[in-house]
């Protein structure tokens, strides 16, 4: 089941050093960079190629890129049913894009890299559970 898979695999990411634009198991990885590591585990190779972005992308664009491409390569889901080994997809402001990802874990938790730590879990609490801008399953 692709949900064991994508959570087991998050869980082997806990401990990554942040490093904006990384994506590499032990070395380096922002929140992106955790889903497309996952993603390749899973799958092989990333879906589509990423363009280089800055630390502040997500004020200076009037798109939604992380919903879009999420909705391109996985099924979108209702968040309240999102179960461990889901992708959740937070947004900070009503206005702005979403900016943030992480995998449901177990116990009502979040696997997520972000700058100042290492992949880490962190409890869904609900002033996180409140920016859930969408949740998404990962391909059979």
């Amino acid at each position: 089941m692709r949900r064991d898979d994508a959570l087991a695999e998050a869980m082997r990411w806990i401990g990554t050093p942040y490093r904006h634009q990384g994506s590499r198991l032990g070395v380096g990885c922002d929140c992106l960079g955790l889903v497309r590591g996952i993603w390749r585990a899973l799958y092989g190779s990333e879906p589509e190629a990423l363009p280089v972005y800055s630390p502040d992308w997500a004020e200076a664009s009037a798109d939604d890129p992380l919903i879009e491409a999420a909705r391109r390569h996985m099924a979108e889901i209702d968040p309240c049913a999102a179960q461990p080994g889901d992708l959740l997809v937070f947004r900070w402001r009503r206005h702005l894009p979403a900016k943030h990802l992480g995998i449901a874990a177990e116990n009502d938790a979040l696997i997520h890299a972000y700058e100042g730590h290492s992949v880490a879990v962190s409890p869904l609490v609900p002033s996180w559970r409140s920016r859930i801008a969408a949740a998404f399953i990962f391909p059979s």
